[in-house]
């Protein structure tokens, strides 16, 4: 069983940044896939990033590459999303999710089985 709660959301001026935080419970979250996705209003869900535990692999959605990084700390249990050069279309509830290992289908929402309760980036123009 994992658990997930998120951290560090919150309004923020276009081209500014943040830092996103899941932290999770559970012995075994160091193996799961971490995964982020993002809401916006009247839209639907959305893959933003993906990792793998041993961090050999990211994944982004298009939209994000070059501006968001992926990445966690196993140690603390603790999975991170560095979000630069915020843009207004990137105004969302984000989740943290974790899937098992041998998932493959990391863009799909459908294959995480632990969601956390999501935090809300806004970003004004």
């Amino acid at each position: 069983q994992v658990q997930l709660v998120e951290s560090g959301g919150g309004l923020v001026q276009a081209g500014g940044s943040l830092r996103l935080s899941c932290a999770a419970s559970g012995r075994t979250f160091s193996t799961y896939i971490m995964g982020w996705f993002r809401r916006a209003p009247g839209k639907e869900r959305e893959f933003v990033a993906a990792l793998t535990w041993r961090d050999l692999d990211r994944n982004y959605t298009d939209s994000v590459k070059g501006r968001f990084t992926i990445s966690r700390d196993n140690t603390k249990n603790t999975g991170y999303l560095q979000m630069n050069s915020l843009k207004p279309e990137d105004t969302a509830v984000y989740y943290c999710a974790a899937a098992i290992p041998s998932v493959t289908e990391w863009r799909s929402p459908h294959w995480y089985s632990y969601w956390g309760q999501g935090t809300q980036v806004t970003v004004s123009s």
